[in-house]
């Protein structure tokens, strides 16, 4: 039985509001916006249409809310066991599960009608499978039963990658599976280092994550292996795919030799929680900043300025 203090906490509508935003993690959802619009740009050309854009991204918070929602009902007798967790909606007694859940079906119903009519079916349905697996995969059959709950279930945190490239196009091409791909694999070294820094917290609670059962050791050795992948699997938007040029190949090189560094870093020192800290920060900037690059790159007025420094250099070496 999940203890919670059922005595109601609200003395204002606002606090409502509050504690039904709250619900939905709101500080995750930016990342998922970003990967989102990043693979948009990409599929567009540089050419996104305003409206299409600002529906996705609408489309794509109220299904990562829904989700969010949901594992909060789900996990809200470990929320309330750790004292980092305790004081959620659910556990505190602000929000009952059958209240939350009905704000979910409410969430999710109205992100597949917003996508499905003003995006197309392939995005709605995308966005479901998110919700989907992030729930069944790995809320309730990976997190408390496997240390690979991380890596799989990193694939829910990478769908929206194919919505925005979905929303766009109505297809789903190899370069909106490597986006993909990029997310999914960037995904175990960005969370491992926020593990890293919670072991006590998962431990306490038994949810088997990979510092808590094979040491921080063996989880850096596996940080730094999936940062090396994530570096190389950027590039590959160069070539062979040529989805991207050289203005995002300098982006991202710059970028994944930081990211490689504070690897380097945590793996000579892998209890101490700094540079772990240190890691799962800058992981958030290299993703945002990265998507960036892929936006940059992908205007119009990019290539034109590439194409004219070109042509000048070629003048000037012929």
């Amino acid at each position: 039985m999940i203890e919670t203090n059922v005595s109601p906490r609200h003395s204002t509508f606002l606090q409502v509001i509050q504690s039904y935003y709250q619900l939905t993690k709101p500080r995750i959802i930016p990342l998922l916006l970003i990967t989102t619009a990043g693979s948009m740009w990409i599929a567009a050309s540089g050419e996104v249409n305003p409206i299409l854009l600002l529906v996705t991204l609408a489309g794509g918070t109220l299904a990562a809310a829904s989700a969010q929602t949901i594992n909060c009902i789900y996990d809200r007798d470990i929320d309330y066991d750790m004292e980092r967790t305790r004081h959620r909606p659910i556990p505190s007694g602000r929000v009952q599960p059958r209240d939350a859940l009905i704000f979910a079906i409410v969430l999710a119903v109205a992100s597949f009608a917003l996508l499905s009519i003003f995006a197309n079916l392939l995005s709605a349905f995308l966005a479901m499978s998110g919700i989907a697996f992030y729930l069944l995969i790995y809320t309730h059959w990976l997190k408390r039963n496997s240390t690979q709950n991380i890596v799989i279930g990193g694939a829910a945190g990478a769908i929206p990658a194919l919505v925005g490239w979905a929303a766009v196009t109505g297809t789903l091409s190899p370069t909106a599976w490597l986006l993909f791909g990029i997310v999914f694999v960037w995904t175990p070294p960005h969370f491992w280092s926020l593990a890293l820094m919670i072991k006590d917290d998962y431990a306490s609670v038994n949810v088997p994550m990979l510092p808590v059962v094979a040491g921080e050791e063996a989880t850096v050795k596996q940080i730094w292996w999936y940062t090396l992948v994530t570096v190389a699997a950027t590039f590959l938007l160069v070539y062979p795919l040529h989805s991207l040029g050289i203005i995002y190949a300098t982006i991202a090189l710059g970028l994944g030799a930081v990211f490689i560094r504070k690897a380097w870093q945590l793996l000579q020192n892998p209890k101490d929680r700094s540079s772990a800290k240190g890691m799962f920060l800058y992981s958030i900037s290299y993703m945002m900043l990265l998507c960036l690059g892929m936006v940059i790159d992908s205007l119009p007025v990019t290539h034109r300025v590439v194409s004219f420094v070109g042509d000048k250099f070629s003048l000037l070496v012929g």
